[in-house]
């Protein structure tokens, strides 16, 4: 890491301003509770004869200051409820005190106005992400799985890849040579690429240290995300990041472990101004790990600050910044020799568990800068405009590889050299409605979304020498000399040179419409037309043929949610669409059609025991259609006929049985296949698409009262099915089932945290569907200091 991104995280750490108020003067306080008696944080208190105002802290508790004794009107806004205006009056010598309990549920709303406290700390369900209306999950036909910052937390999960193990389905990370990870969900490859629910795209590490929580969205799901953040048929993945709060307080941690693991981490909060209405918070981190491996390491830096203010009673300002770079070796990516027809495990192919084949000079360099600006206006009691602004930059520099199979027991590098850069801009204008027609609850979104992408290339591809990997000789590893010379001759098609981009323009509306108290219908419907802008080539300033066209989509979502026993348990049905473009012609010279995904889902969710159990049991049926296959009659042509298919099971449950003890468990079964394709993979479990069975849990138990108050021990572990890395009929590759297993003890109190976890308990080998080899057992220490 450069030393002047070093300084820079110790000016930020050690010279922040650090605002501190004291009162003066009568004043009046109170406290905001939610309908069961929870504490609501950040709701706007204002006097409205003095436009002075203020918002609650992390406790419910709220006050404004320096008030001249009289009666005032005192304002309570909270989005997605009805404004309260309240007559208090102050009077020198006693103490004003008002405090309000919201009459009936409101979940987090449009500010994301937060809940504090549930009885079972890993059961916070509620997102208004998911449906982008405050929709109970009871209350929804999609289903979702949340991973809080409490588990995170718990389970010192470092990075995104671990905190996936929490997620049914998931499987095991696939890490890019970036550092960009991707999971499995539902048989299709979901990228973390939705940041507080619109594009926050990365072709980089992202670093956790700014997540409130990780929430995977189940089934396509272009109704309302589209198709630009990497929403796939399985679904994908929102980062809700850390919001500023209304207090003074933070954390500073260091964790440390194998490999010469070192990892510091931040996070600091503070009101900017005195009526604690202007608020900051900042998360850092930076990291430097070595590979298990003989040879390979990744340096890092993530700062990601994040500013709230409200402007008015009505109108706030939300903006938070993510930057990250970082230096880095590729991690493995294998493609073995498929000539000649077989079945064979990576397990059996004596490929070198803990060889790199690249030396370290061989890095890649990453930058990443996403920024997010969100202005929500409460235009009435009943509806909210919601204005938001995302633009992510990512960009590469250096050497990222694969290692290619020439025999059964020989490789070759392909090494890319250069730059690349990936931009994407996107614009919402969303305004969300909560109103009866008639006595008929209405819960409504309408939206207008523009996306436009822009990339950039200028790198050279080379392949270096023969090396035979299962007796490699002294000199088997390959450098940054060698790659340089071969980039220096290198002509023709190993040189890309070239801009590209697109622009989608949406609009999209979403009801759900109570046709009783306990029955409910979502209607839903998007028309999305997309413009490529084609494949420029800089070297010769000409645009390649067909990349330059434009296609339209409709995207409908239907669902019916049955509350059984009302907030307790609902039985759930839901028909979802999501799409991908394509471009070409067929033989016939037919333009292609979006390829489309359509879904059918039913199953129950339970919401019992005062929220100490809570889960979700559901089946679903993906069919995909107009995929674009090889078109056999005719060489060199393609036709839009191929189908897939995909269906499975899902559960997941988290239970509090008894105080301190906490349990997280799921299950994920996925059956597909190609129904409609070319000869070589008809009726094939398509690669890449995961094991078909896998399961995941954890279970802790924190000690509460006593000598040992704030002791605590985790236990858990994921696991999956035999997968296939090449599934056609004459070759298939397979990988291993696996068994992983994770321990963990700690112990907190008000001040600090102590931990300490293993990873891997067993050291099972196992490898994800790039053939990229796991660490084995891992050992990471942790401490953090609380302020």
């Amino acid at each position: 890491m450069s030393g002047m991104f070093k300084t820079s995280l110790l000016l930020i750490l050690f010279c922040f301003p650090i605002v501190l108020f004291a009162q003066h003067g009568p004043a009046i306080s109170g406290r905001i509770t939610a309908f069961d008696g929870q504490p609501i944080e950040l709701v706007s208190i204002s006097i409205v004869e003095l436009k002075k105002g203020t918002l609650t802290d992390n406790n419910g508790n709220y006050s404004i200051e320096e008030i001249a004794p009289g009666t005032y009107t005192l304002r309570i806004q909270l989005l997605g409820a009805p404004q309260k205006d309240f007559k208090i009056e102050v009077v020198p010598g006693r103490p004003a005190i008002l405090d309000y309990q919201l009459p009936k549920e409101n979940i987090q709303a449009l500010q994301e106005v937060r809940i504090i406290g549930n009885t079972n700390k890993f059961s916070k369900k509620e997102s208004y992400y998911v449906s982008r209306l405050p929709l109970k999950n009871l209350e929804n036909p999609q289903v979702y799985n949340v991973v809080p910052k409490e588990l995170i937390e718990e389970q010192m999960a470092i990075d995104l890849g671990s905190i996936s193990k929490n997620v049914p389905g998931a499987g095991l990370p696939m890490i890019a040579n970036q550092g960009r990870v991707t999971f499995r969900q539902r048989g299709f490859e979901t990228e973390p690429n939705a940041r507080n629910g619109v594009a926050g795209a990365a072709f980089a590490t992202l670093d956790p240290v700014n997540l409130e929580r990780v929430e995977a969205i189940k089934g396509p799901s272009a109704t309302l995300f589209g198709t630009n953040i990497s929403s796939s048929y399985g679904g994908l993945y929102n980062r809700v990041t850390k919001k500023p709060f209304n207090g003074f307080g933070g954390e500073v941690a260091f964790t440390g472990g194998s490999w010469n693991y070192n990892r510091l981490t931040v996070d600091v909060n503070t009101p900017v101004n005195k009526e604690k209405t202007m608020l900051f918070r900042l998360n850092g981190a930076t990291t430097f790990q070595k590979s298990f491996q003989d040879m390979g390491f990744t340096n890092n830096l993530s700062l990601a600050p994040s500013f709230s203010y409200q402007i008015t009673d009505r109108l706030s300002l939300l903006l938070d910044v993510e930057f990250g770079q970082e230096k880095g070796t590729s991690v493995v990516r294998f493609n073995p020799y498929t000539g000649g027809g077989k079945t064979l495990s990576i397990a059996d192919m004596k490929f070198p568990y803990k060889r790199l084949f690249l030396s370290n000079d061989l890095a890649y360099q990453t930058q990443m800068m996403n920024i997010f600006a969100q202005i929500n206006y409460k235009i009435s009691e009943h509806w909210t405009s919601q204005t938001v602004v995302s633009r992510a930059r990512s960009s590469i520099n250096g050497y990222i590889n694969a290692l290619n199979g020439r025999t059964d027991s020989t490789l070759r590098a392909s090494v890319i050299n250069g730059y690349t850069t990936f931009i994407a801009t996107d614009i919402q204008q969303n305004f969300i409605g909560d109103f009866n027609i008639g006595k008929f609850r209405n819960r409504m979104v309408i939206g207008l979304d523009y996306y436009n992408n822009s990339n950039s290339f200028d790198r050279t591809t080379v392949a270096g020498p023969t090396i035979n990997f299962q007796h490699p000789g002294a000199s088997y590893r390959l450098g940054k000399s060698t790659i340089d010379s071969l980039v220096a001759r290198a002509t023709g098609t190993a040189i890309r040179n070239e801009n590209n981009g697109d622009n989608s323009y949406a609009a999209y509306a979403s009801d759900v419409f109570n046709i009783t108290k306990n029955l409910m219908a979502m209607v839903s419907l998007r028309v999305d037309y997309y413009r490529a802008q084609g494949t420029h080539s800089i070297i010769y300033d000409t645009t390649a043929a067909g990349t330059n066209y434009h296609q339209t989509a409709l995207s409908p979502k239907l669902g019916l949610v049955y509350e059984v026993l009302k907030d307790k348990v609902s039985v759930f049905g839901s028909y979802m669409n999501g799409f991908f473009h394509e471009t070409g012609t067929d033989y016939e010279g037919n333009a292609f059609k979006p390829e489309e995904g359509n879904q059918l889902e039913g199953g129950v969710k339970v919401d019992v025991w005062q929220h100490k159990l809570v889960g979700t049991l559901s089946c679903y049926d993906i069919r995909v259609k107009n995929v674009v296959i090889a078109d056999l009659e005719h060489n060199g042509y393609s036709k839009q006929n191929g189908t897939q298919r995909s269906k499975g099971l899902e559960a997941e449950i988290t239970v509090n049985p008894v105080r301190g003890l906490n349990i997280v468990a799921g299950y994920a079964y996925n059956d597909s296949k190609y129904t409609k394709s070319d000869s070589a993979t008809l009726g094939l479990r398509p690669a890449l698409s995961g094991p078909p069975n896998m399961w995941n849990f954890w279970a802790s138990y924190h000690i509460s009262s006593g000598n040992l108050n704030g002791l605590g021990f985790g236990f858990g572990g994921n696991g999956g099915d035999q997968s296939y890395q090449t599934n056609t009929a004459t070759t298939k590759i397979t990988i291993p089932s696996y068994v992983m297993l994770d321990a963990s003890v700690f112990y907190e109190r008000s001040k600090y945290r102590i931990g300490v976890k293993i990873d891997n308990l067993t050291s099972q080998k196992a490898w994800s569907v790039r053939l990229t080899p796991q660490p084995p057992t891992r050992v990471l220490g942790s401490f953090a200091l609380k302020f």
